[in-house]
């Protein structure tokens, strides 16, 4: 009787939860249609790449000591500094991008390698109505699509099953899942589906067996988020970008206004880590893309901006390849704290995690002894 008034509570629930779906959705669109978007024209953008391969670090650097001025000065070759020159080169602005490291060298190579919609942010625009939280959902569901598409070679469709112990569970998550595809809609991967306990221990037999009900199985993206940041970059450097690994901005350039009277960013001072020798780069627009160091860049501005970046440590432990299968990964949504941990397969061995801690900013982070020990009590 109980697990009947939980089922029909959760239909009802269900229920409700799509009729809301729609509602975001038709107001999504409203919305839409009451902003006026600026695009730029076809004629105005790079169609086929300048050149058919990148050209040399040196050359690159010569091209930024011998260019009067840019349109846009990227500082940061993580995934959004990567992306932001590409974008900004393909629509014909003359581009260079500089990066400390190597490209992909920091947070965008330590990633959980999930591309995801979101399915907790869509839980939270149902409960909230939130309509922030359905639009991110959507957007990144559309982007995960982007991704697949155009580069099958670094990423892939990947099934992760979450393990129910409580009857009550399946038919609360199952509809979660559902409207998870629904909200996909042409870009859902592949429908999501339940498995019995013994399905489920089949996959993975480490799984506590007592209480095991079924589990369920949806779909997410998974990529080489190194490799991807690094073919963005070329790519941009194909398109005619100048882009400099080992290049440190050591301090920002000013110039005064004639409009406005007040000093204004014109661009950066630049050390070539490998050689030391320090050159100008001038640019009409300069892009701090850090990441974690944005605050260290913004006090070359000024000196006494006020920090608006905190840092967070986010920590994986690589462990063998037979904590999980191949083909498919593991979602744990009720932690001892209530975050979640993922177990994932990744080039033939298993990536578990990840924590949300505060942390200071270095530029060689170790994880600490807590989150380590705190992802390794979740696996037992």
């Amino acid at each position: 009787m109980a697990f009947q008034k939980a089922v029909k509570g959760t239909v009802l629930v269900g229920g409700g939860a799509l009729a809301t779906i729609l509602g975001l959705s038709q107001f999504a669109h409203y919305k839409r249609k009451q902003v006026n978007l600026a695009f730029v024209e076809a004629a105005d953008c790079v169609s086929e790449p300048v050149n058919r391969e990148p050209p040399s670090r040196e050359a690159q650097i010569l091209t930024l000591k011998n260019t009067t001025e840019f349109d846009v000065l990227v500082i940061g070759g993580g995934a959004t500094g990567s992306g932001c020159a590409l974008d900004a080169v393909t629509r014909g602005l003359k581009t260079a991008l500089v990066e400390r490291d190597d490209f992909s060298s920091g947070t965008s190579s330590r990633s959980t390698k999930l591309i995801h919609g979101g399915v907790r942010y869509l839980q939270k625009a149902i409960m909230k109505l939130d309509i922030e939280q359905y639009r991110m959902v959507k957007e990144a569901l559309h982007e995960r699509a982007n991704l697949l598409e155009i580069a099958p070679h670094l990423s892939a469709p990947l099934p992760i099953m979450l393990p129910i112990y409580k009857w009550w569970q399946l038919p609360y998550y199952w509809v979660g899942i559902k409207l998870y595809d629904l909200v996909a809609g042409s870009n859902c991967l592949k429908s999501s589906y339940v498995l019995s306990k013994s399905r489920a221990l089949e996959h993975f037999p480490m799984l506590q067996k007592d209480k095991l009900v079924g589990a369920i199985v949806y779909y997410d993206g998974q990529h080489n988020d190194a490799r991807m940041n690094l073919a963005i970059a070329l790519t941009a450097a194909r398109y005619g970008a100048a882009t400099a690994n080992y290049m440190e901005v050591v301090s920002l350039l000013k110039k005064t206004d004639p409009q406005t009277g007040k000093e204004r960013v014109s661009g950066a001072r630049c050390k070539d880590v490998l050689t030391g020798q320090e050159f100008d780069v001038r640019a009409k627009c300069v892009i701090n893309a850090t990441g974690p160091f944005t605050d260290t860049v913004r006090r070359m501005d000024d000196k006494d901006a006020t920090a608006i970046c905190q840092p967070s440590a986010g920590v994986h432990i690589v462990m063998p390849g037979y904590y999980s299968p191949e083909s498919m990964g593991l979602l744990d949504p009720a932690t001892s704290d209530g975050r979640v941990i993922f177990f994932l397969p990744w080039q033939k061995m298993t990536i578990a995690g990840t924590t949300d801690t505060p942390t200071d900013v270095t530029n060689h982070p170790i994880p600490s002894e807590e989150d380590i020990n705190f992802i390794l009590n979740e696996v037992q």
